[in-house]
Parts: structure tokens; C-alpha cells; sequence
């Protein structure tokens, strides 16, 4: 059993995405996993088996909450019953980190089933700012905000993505989330140096990386386009990037993201065990 200080710090060391149905392997034999992660939305109940067994884990590992609906990025407010859910959430689990995504999800009292690019200008800039104030007040905590996967870009943007999201985190406090899948999905898409963003990244300020698998296709005019599907493994060129980025950021908390076509524990438990080779190339 982790003891209280362990549990409020996620380690240097690789994490992956929980899933139930790897419970008893985890419980059993971690193997190089040091810390899971799930998301809000999939918690926010209040009893049953799913609740029980998320208790029990938090025993053992450093815990991150990520969230995928509160549209941080939406032009109305955020919706409170959502945040009052994740306030519970968060006030009895206790997590080490909570996160967010540089998107929006919401219009009006519709939903959508994805995380939607904005603009990157002054005025969704200060509103995107007010809901992160919003967030952290309701929570008590820090939040992290993730970068998204890009497949377009807008003409009207006025600041470069690493230098909006620096720009938030000086205003409101929040750390960030990198996720370098993301980085390089958006650099094949839209055609820029992942490893210029990386270098352009204020990577003080991350307190989580991600990994994750991404589907190759093309566009209408058969350039390549990645898709973020986290439903495969972390190809050979992110491995990479994740070997650039660890080199100027130091040692971070790593994440494996594998939500889609979830495979047997023993294979994403190798994605760990790589990842946790990578951490182990970098100097303290």
C-alpha cells in the first residue's frame, strides 16, 4: 500500500490508461506500470463495483483523473452539474493530477461525440482562460491541459498552439500535458517540425506525457493523414519523439493511452515496460 505522499505525486515512471478488465493482472503483477489513469466521466457514479475496485487501486498506485466533457474550449459556459460531478469525484479519490483538453465538445444542450479544434486567438484565448479559473476554483486543484491532434488549421489563429498553450498557463496556473502522439499526428497533418514544437513547448510547466497509437490514411489530395485513435501500439518515429522530448524535459510521468480494441494486459503492459527503458536512457 502506497502511503499518502506517494499517492499525491505521480512518479517519473510509466502509467497506462486503466481498464476493468485488467484488474486482477494489475492487482497481481504491475509489472513496470508505477501509476494508472482514468477518465472522469467513466466514475462519476456514486457505488457499485466499478467504484469498489477504483478504491481499492488507489491503495496501490498514484492515480490522474483525465476528462474528455467539459469543453473547456466551448464558446458558453461550462456546464455546472458536469464540474459539481467531478468536484465529488476528485474530492474522494484524491488524485495526483487531473487533466484536460485544449477542445470543445459542446453547443448549446448538444453533446458531441468528439474533441473539436478552436482558433487560437486573444478572445478564445481570455475565454478559455476564465474556464480554467473556473475549473481550478471548483476543484481546489491545479489542472493540466492537454494539446490537442490537429487535422486543420485556422487562418484567423494569431498565436502559434505552444505558445497559446504557455500563454494560458502564465495566466491561470495550470500546468500542461504533452502529448507527444498528438505533437507528431499534428506535424504529419499539418505539415511542421515535431521536433520545432517540441523545442518551442515550455516544458517546465508538463506534469504528464502521453503516448498512444495512431491509424494512417489519407486526404482528399493523398497526403498522408494520422488519425488519434488509441487503438493500436506506439509506433517506432513517436518512440523517437518521446526519446527528443525526455532529453530536454528530463525524466516525466508517462502515459500509455490505449482505449480502443484494448488488448490483453501483456501487451500493454510492454508498452510500459518500453516506455519505462526510455525513462531509464534519461539523466535525473
Amino acid at each position: 500500500m502506497l502511503d499518502s505522499a506517494a499517492r499525491d505525486r505521480l512518479p517519473a515512471a510509466p502509467g497506462v490508461g486503466y481498464k476493468p478488465q485488467h484488474f486482477a493482472q494489475i492487482t497481481a503483477d504491475p509489472g513496470s506500470v508505477k501509476w494508472l489513469e482514468i477518465h472522469a466521466e467513466n466514475y462519476m457514479g456514486d457505488g457499485g463495483r466499478p467504484i469498489a475496485q477504483l478504491r481499492h487501486l488507489s491503495e496501490k498506485f498514484a492515480m490522474s483523473v483525465h476528462g474528455v466533457g467539459l469543453s473547456i474550449g466551448g464558446e458558453g459556459p461550462l456546464d455546472t452539474d458536469h464540474l459539481a460531478r467531478l468536484k465529488h469525484l476528485v474530492g474522494w479519490l484524491n488524485p495526483a493530477s487531473f487533466s484536460e483538453h485544449l477542445a470543445w465538445s459542446t453547443h448549446d444542450s448538444h453533446f458531441y461525440n468528439d474533441l473539436l479544434p478552436l482558433p487560437y486567438t486573444d478572445t478564445s484565448l481570455q475565454r478559455i482562460c476564465d474556464h480554467i479559473n473556473e475549473v481550478q476554483d471548483t476543484i481546489g486543484r491545479r489542472m493540466l491541459l492537454e494539446n490537442p491532434s490537429s487535422y486543420l488549421a485556422f487562418a484567423e489563429s494569431t498565436w502559434s498552439e505552444p505558445e497559446f498553450l504557455a500563454e494560458i498557463s502564465r495566466r491561470t496556473g495550470c500546468g500542461l500535458l504533452l502529448d507527444v502522439n498528438n505533437v507528431f499526428v499534428s506535424a504529419t497533418n499539418l505539415d511542421f517540425s515535431p521536433q520545432g514544437y517540441i523545442d518551442a513547448f515550455p516544458l517546465d510547466k508538463v506534469g504528464e506525457i502521453h503516448l498512444g497509437g495512431h491509424d494512417e490514411d489519407e486526404d482528399d489530395h493523398g497526403r498522408p493523414l494520422l488519425i488519434d485513435s488509441h487503438g493500436r501500439e506506439v509506433v517506432d518515429p513517436v518512440w523517437a519523439l518521446l526519446d527528443y522530448t525526455l532529453a530536454k524535459s528530463g525524466p516525466k510521468p508517462v502515459l500509455i493511452e490505449w482505449d480502443n480494441d484494448v488488448p490483453d494486459w501483456p501487451v500493454l503492459e510492454a508498452e510500459a515496460a518500453r516506455a519505462a527503458t526510455a525513462l531509464e536512457r534519461v539523466p535525473a
